[in-house]
């Protein structure tokens, strides 16, 4: 007899995502709206790099920014969100994506974090927020996919417990330029493990009277991941 997969006992199709905001202890996502446009546009100013990767921008002016809040939001793929840090100000945003819940599979992505928010708990929170909703929801595949010359996406991906799948060559032409796309992904049944992972990290006492962690989120990811991307192991 030829093997097969595993059956999925009671397997449901999870619902998709609604346009619903997310509030942590250092984070709130918020559906994109156009209320959202000059913070974003505050945020984003004089870092013309954030956008290297990304299909759009930088955007010249303020009605520009506007412009793309406008036709972004309020999709059903994909969902789009602000992000508010600890400070209470607008400092970038995120989707879901490729949202397929007939195969059980969601996508995170479209993230662009301003300087201020980058490297900031409430942006690891956000992350947080948006795949521990994807698993309540029943969704059995959490993905993110960055150009795979993008290294801080890829060193994010893995610090977020997401395992490395590989890359799919000449994926895409954005601006003009080649992307090969490096895929990560978790699952399921990793999820208990990760959220155990973000729960300590996040609590309160891991941090000092500067903010600053005591115990880093990639050392209690680590032992989850499937897989060990060699590009970033080849750089330390």
């Amino acid at each position: 007899m030829r093997e097969r997969g595993a059956e999925v006992p009671g397997w449901r199709v999870p619902p998709r995502p609604e346009a619903v905001a997310m509030t942590g202890r250092y984070a709130r996502l918020e559906p994109l709206a156009a209320d959202h446009a000059e913070g974003l546009f505050a945020a984003y100013a004089g870092a013309p790099t954030l956008w290297d990767y990304l299909p759009y921008g930088p955007h010249a002016d303020l009605a520009a920014q506007a412009e793309w809040v406008a036709h972004w939001s309020g999709r059903p793929d994909p969902v789009f969100f602000a992000i508010r840090g600890e400070d209470g100000q607008v400092g970038g945003v995120a989707s879901y994506l490729r949202i397929a819940p007939e195969a059980g599979s969601i996508e995170v992505g479209h993230i662009n974090l301003s300087p201020s928010l980058q490297g900031s708990r409430a942006a690891t929170e956000a992350m947080v927020l948006m795949m521990g909703w994807a698993f309540a929801a029943g969704y059995r595949r959490y993905e993110w996919k960055c150009d795979a010359l993008n290294l801080p996406s890829r060193r994010a991906a893995e610090r977020l417990g997401l395992s490395y799948e590989g890359v799919f060559r000449q994926a895409a032409v954005v601006k003009g330029r080649n992307r090969d796309t490096a895929w990560f992904a978790a699952i399921d049944r990793e999820w208990p493990a990760l959220k155990a992972a973000f729960d300590t990290w996040l609590a309160p006492g891991n941090f000092g009277a500067a903010g600053r962690q005591t115990r880093r989120l990639s050392a209690l990811t680590r032992p989850i991941l499937a897989a060990r991307d060699p590009v970033l192991a080849a750089k330390g």
